[in-house]
Parts: structure tokens; sequence; C-alpha cells
């Protein structure tokens, strides 16, 4: 009889764990693929913002609109982790008042497909 892998939750075995047909030996569950991506996009809002920016370029307020119940403290966190982690980029124009973009970078907009899929689960499963 033939054992079967058990896919586990935060890749914490040093036994090789077969995950959609790829193979990975994980000897620091922090090394785990999904435990980097979920750090980076992880969260409340940043899926939320992401999708929005699949749109295209956005300014903070028009990102404020669309997301009413994020505060203004949480949106410019979660904003700059993106930058931070070069999903987003941020552009700062010389002007008075200063006006500043907000557009997914290559490795963000690697993600649009992700995201759509998401979106259609969504709409999917919401009841």
């Amino acid at each position: 009889m033939q054992s079967k892998q058990v896919r586990t939750n935060w890749c914490d075995s040093d036994e090789k764990v077969t995950i959609m047909k790829n193979t990975w030996h994980i000897e620091n569950p922090l090394n785990c693929p999904m435990v980097t991506a979920i750090s980076m996009i992880g969260g409340k809002w940043k899926p939320i913002i992401l999708h929005m920016l699949s749109s295209g370029t956005m300014r903070f307020g028009e990102l404020k609109k669309n997301i009413p119940p994020v505060s203004q403290k949480m949106l410019t966190q979660q904003l700059r982790e993106l930058e931070t982690d070069g999903i987003i980029v941020r552009k700062v124009y010389a002007e008075v008042p200063p006006r500043v973009e907000y557009s997914l970078s290559g490795k963000g907009a690697a993600l649009t497909p992700i995201l759509d899929e998401l979106y259609a689960w969504g709409q999917r499963n919401s009841d």
C-alpha cells in the first residue's frame, strides 16, 4: 500500500512535500514560498489595494474613497509595505500641492491573474 503525502500548513516538515506537482525540501518554514507570498500580499487591505491598482494608476484619495472602511493611517501603512516589497510604485510629482500616484510594478502586475481568480472565487462563493 502506498503512503499518501499530506500537505502541511506551514511547510514545517523536513520531509519532501508535494504540492501542485512541485516538490520542495523545506528545512526552514520561513523559506516556504507560501509564507513569503502571504507575508508580502496578505492582510486585510493589501489584496483590495492591489485589486484596485490592477485597473490602473490611482492617487491616495482615490484609493481612500474606493475603500471607505480603511483608515488613512492603515492605508498609508499598507501602501508603504507594498512599496517596500516592490509590488507597487509610488510616484511623487514636484507640484504644489504635492501629487502622489500609485501603480503596480512589474512584480505587482504579475499578481493580476491571481487577483482576478480570487475575485471570481469570491463572486462564486458569496451568498
